[in-house]
């Protein structure tokens, strides 16, 4: 039996995970930050050692893009050295690690999709802090799956349930058009992790569902299945003047590692939200 140890367990991954791995024959161990905070590498050390797990799903991160730009000390605390920490401590007892990164480590200035062997170049402290976990867990061990995934949304506070949540008391929402990438389910996220580790290639993985869209068309999709009836405005990046920190204007990811190892291909982005929408009825009603 497969003994695992999930971080960040209430996030919108750790939920998916837990949801495919209930029935699973593995051992799972699922923490919060109040049950292991990853800033400890005392914490981290002991933890896993009493633990003794076969694989750890690193799911925990300072993912406030924004607050990252203020909170600077904490975001590497989060997402530099507590990948650091796991790395170390999964090392000591031969444990693979699987470590979720993000589209923030590249500049989104592309013209095509970016590929693991890509040279990222962060533009904000979310990004350069996630870098900083990367290189982190690459410099402390060998057996790592490193998955950079983009535009997540779960069971949790996301960019679907947030329309839905607003189309309840507008008639209209801008929404920008001139940013892009492919919007991914926790789900179908969990899954690739899940496929992943049976193949024992490490590496560096993108992962996100298949295609390439804008906020605005994503917006106009999740209304469209929603049954929605609604007014959504396309403006750019520049009109509107909410984000404190820079976003990739171009956020697509090549899945290219995860081809390689057979035919396994994540879902469309337009099929994986309908999944979402299936298994979520309740959103459409209450948010």
């Amino acid at each position: 039996m497969k003994k695992i140890l999930v971080t960040g367990s209430n996030g919108q991954l750790g939920r998916a995970l837990h949801q495919l791995l209930q029935n699973s024959d593995a051992d799972v161990t699922y923490t919060t930050s109040k049950d292991l905070d990853i800033r400890d590498e005392k914490a981290v050390h002991a933890f896993v050692q009493t633990c003794n797990p076969d694989l750890i799903i690193n799911a925990a991160a300072h993912t406030a893009v924004d607050l990252c730009e203020s909170d600077k000390e904490n975001a590497y605390a989060i997402n530099a050295n507590g990948p650091k920490y796991l790395a170390m401590a999964a090392k000591e007892i031969d444990a693979e690690l699987v470590h979720v990164s993000t589209d923030y480590v590249f500049d989104g200035t592309s013209s095509r999709p970016y590929l693991e062997t890509d040279t990222p170049c962060p533009q904000s402290v979310y990004g350069s802090s996630k870098l900083a976990g990367e290189k982190n867990v690459m410099e402390s061990m060998k057996k790592y799956y490193i998955v950079r995934t983009a535009w997540l949304y779960g069971d949790g506070k996301n960019f679907v349930r947030t329309m839905l949540r607003l189309a309840k008391d507008h008639d209209m929402l801008t929404v920008v058009n001139d940013q892009f990438g492919s919007p991914t389910s926790a789900l179908e996220l969990a899954r690739m992790i899940l496929y992943i580790i049976d193949k024992k290639d490490y590496g560096i993985y993108h992962a996100t569902c298949e295609g390439i869209t804008s906020w605005y068309d994503f917006a106009r999709e999740i209304f469209k299945q929603a049954s929605v009836s609604i007014q959504v405005k396309p403006v750019s990046t520049e009109e509107y003047p909410a984000a404190i920190a820079k976003r990739p204007a171009y956020s697509v990811l090549e899945n290219a590692h995860l081809h390689a190892l057979g035919d396994y291909r994540m879902k469309d982005w337009k099929d994986a939200l309908k999944e979402y929408m299936a298994d979520n009825e309740p959103i459409k009603a209450s948010e």
